[in-house]
C-alpha cells in the first residue's frame, strides 16, 4: 500500500492494512523474515542477499489444477477460464495494476545473484521485476483473450464466456484488501547485477498461453 511511484528496496515504507484484514498475513510474514535476516547480517555478520520477485510469469510456473483451487498466478487463472469456457472474473473491476516479469528475465537475475560477482550482492535487497510491463488485471485479460482468439488451437475450446465483475468481499471474503499498484524500482539490480529485463509482456503472454493450450489435454483435464 506504499504510495511511492516506484517501490524502492532501501527507502520505500512497507505499509500494510489493519489486523482485521488477514490478507496481509502473507505480506507481513515475508517482511518479518526479511527483517530477521537483515538483523542477523548487521549484528552477527551473516552473508545474505534478499531478492524480491515481482509477478514472474511464464510456462511451467504452475498448472491449471492449481487455478481450479484458487492457488495459481493470475494469468493461469485467466487461461483456465478460457480453456473451460467460464467467465473471466475481474475482482473489483480488475483495475489493480501489476508489473509482470518474464521468467527468463527473472532467472537470469537470480543466477547473477547466486554468482555474486565481486561480492556486490552482499547485504543488498534486490527487486527483480519489469517496471515497463505494467498492466491492470483487466488489461492482462484483454491481451490474453486477443492471443487466445488467434491461436491455431482455438477451435478446440469453448466460446469466450465474457468478463464478469465480482466484488472482492464475495470472492475472497471480508478479510481481503488489495493494492492498487505495485511498480518496482530496479536500481539495485542495475547496480549490483548489471541486469535489466528485456522480454516484452506480450511475448510472455503468447508463450505462456501456447504452453497451456498444447498441454491441457495431456495433464490438465477437469475431473
Amino acid at each position: 500500500m506504499c504510495s511511492d511511484k516506484y517501490f524502492d528496496e532501501d527507502h520505500s515504507n512497507l505499509i500494510v492494512g489493519p489486523v482485521n484484514k488477514p490478507r496481509w498475513i502473507y505480506s507481513v510474514s515475508k517482511q518479518l523474515l526479511d527483517r530477521v535476516i537483515w538483523a542477523y547480517g548487521e549484528k552477527e555478520g551473516l552473508q545474505f542477499t534478499l531478492f524480491r520477485p515481482f509477478n514472474w510469469m511464464g510456462p511451467r510456473l504452475d498448472n491449471l489444477n492449481a487455478a481450479r483451487i484458487g492457488s495459481s498466478r493470475a494469468i493461469t487463472q485467466l487461461i483456465l477460464n478460457l480453456v473451460e469456457g467460464s467467465p473471466i472474473k475481474l475482482i473489483d473491476g480488475g483495475k489493480q495494476k501489476r508489473c509482470f516479469t518474464d521468467i527468463r528475465d527473472g532467472i537470469e537475475a537470480l543466477y547473477r545473484i547466486i554468482e555474486n560477482a565481486g561480492n556486490r550482492c552482499d547485504g543488498e535487497i534486490i527487486n527483480i521485476g519489469n517496471p515497463e510491463n505494467e498492466a491492470s488485471i483487466e488489461e492482462l485479460g484483454e491481451m490474453l483473450l486477443a492471443s487466445f482468439e488467434k491461436h491455431p488451437l482455438r477451435h478446440h475450446f469453448p466460446p469466450f464466456a465474457g468478463f464478469r465483475v465480482v466484488e472482492s468481499s464475495s470472492y475472497y471474503g471480508k478479510g481481503y484488501q488489495d493494492v492498487e499498484h505495485r511498480k518496482p524500482s530496479i536500481r539495485n539490480a542495475h547496480r549490483c547485477l548489471d541486469w535489466e529485463p528485456k522480454i516484452d509482456m506480450q511475448e510472455t503472454i503468447d508463450e505462456t498461453l501456447d504452453f497451456f493450450l498444447r498441454t491441457v489435454d495431456l495433464t490438465d483435464k477437469p475431473s
